[in-house]
């Protein structure tokens, strides 16, 4: 009996996605669309639902999904986390770095609750994880920090603790030198500054308008640096994500 051999057609899927995931980026309409389902299921917390092993994670699916694509591609040495929360993002990572064989997070905070310190130190992905609590932006923090990165190490940072345009654009400056050419450095819920001032989520313990968010503070460290290019064909198909635009690929050193 004869079989003919199927086509390989890998590299021609890849780039339909590409080509799909551009054109994607470029549908304001369906942004907007995406825009108003995320407002409205805002009422129900929806970035809350979600746990990764166990631990809540507090991220929208599209945003652990791009994530992933970005840690299994580039396979850093280390993950700088800022905005520890309830673990589930630090845990999230340990487990692909876990796969992948290699590397650790290192969760910075300003407060590492006692309850949540636990739910990460007690998990099995603990001795892929530090923890260093203080300002992400004060000197000794940063120095603990680098203490945690071993020479020759790629890097990437996700930034995702206080999320006023000052903060943001501190830590931006703070952390983005520690990113590492090829790797990514991921600025969270930049949606914040793609909304109008009537879709603000007010629902948390601080309102952030359009302008006093990280999208602002994004603009403003890329006027600044020429290290970084946004990941355009990633960043396209983050319609339903908290965080669009916010993926940047380091391409110098």
């Amino acid at each position: 009996m004869n079989v003919m051999a199927s086509k390989d057609d890998r590299l021609e899927f890849e780039a339909h996605k590409r080509e799909m995931s551009l054109a994607l980026g470029r549908d304001e309409t369906a942004f907007q669309h995406a825009v108003d389902t995320l407002v409205h299921l805002d009422k129900y917390d929806y970035a809350y639902l979600w746990s990764w092993m166990g631990v809540p994670i507090i991220q929208m699916p599209a945003d652990i999904l791009a994530t992933q694509e970005v840690i299994w591609n580039t396979k850093p040495d280390i993950i700088i986390e800022t905005g520890v929360a309830r673990g589930g993002s630090m845990i999230f990572m340990a487990s692909l770095l876990q796969v992948i064989g290699k590397g650790r997070v290192i969760g910075v905070d300003i407060d590492i609750r006692a309850h949540n310190r636990d739910s990460i130190e007690t998990h099995l992905l603990a001795p892929r994880i530090s923890l260093i609590e203080g300002p992400s932006t004060a000197p000794e923090t940063l120095q603990r920090v680098q203490a945690e990165i071993p020479a020759g190490a790629s890097v990437m940072v996700v930034l995702d603790s206080d999320h006023s345009r000052d903060h943001v654009l501190s830590e931006l400056r703070t952390y983005g030198p520690l990113v590492t050419e090829g790797h990514y450095l991921v600025v969270a819920d930049t949606l914040l500054g793609r909304q109008d001032m009537s879709q603000a989520p007010t629902k948390r313990s601080k309102v952030w308008y359009p302008g006093d968010e990280p999208y602002a503070a994004l603009k403003a460290y890329m006027g600044e640096t020429d290290r970084f290019e946004i990941d355009e064909a990633l960043n396209g198909k983050l319609v339903l994500s908290s965080s669009p635009g916010g993926y940047l690929r380091c391409t110098r050193p």
